[in-house]
């Protein structure tokens, strides 16, 4: 699935947000599915589980930014 994002866990987000509506898959994503996010400029991979996004996303920010990121990703995952 390709999605733009400005940060590695935005990019998890909306990936996973589509893989919830469950049209991706036949299997909802668990805490322990691993999502690959691949850069295409310059072409970079990084790998995350579920479970690390989801408590990345509960943990509190480190910066108001961070916070106002965080509030904003949950949003998307609970529609």
């Amino acid at each position: 699935m390709e999605v733009s994002a400005t940060s590695l866990y935005e990019a998890a987000v909306l990936a996973l947000a589509e893989f919830r509506k469950g049209w991706l898959a036949e299997v909802l994503p668990g805490r322990g599915t691993l999502l690959t996010v691949t850069v295409k400029g310059p072409a970079t991979s990084h790998e995350l589980t579920v479970g690390k996004l989801e408590d990345w996303l509960a943990s509190g920010g480190k910066s108001p930014k961070e916070l106002v990121e965080k509030r904003t990703l949950k949003g998307l995952l609970a529609r």
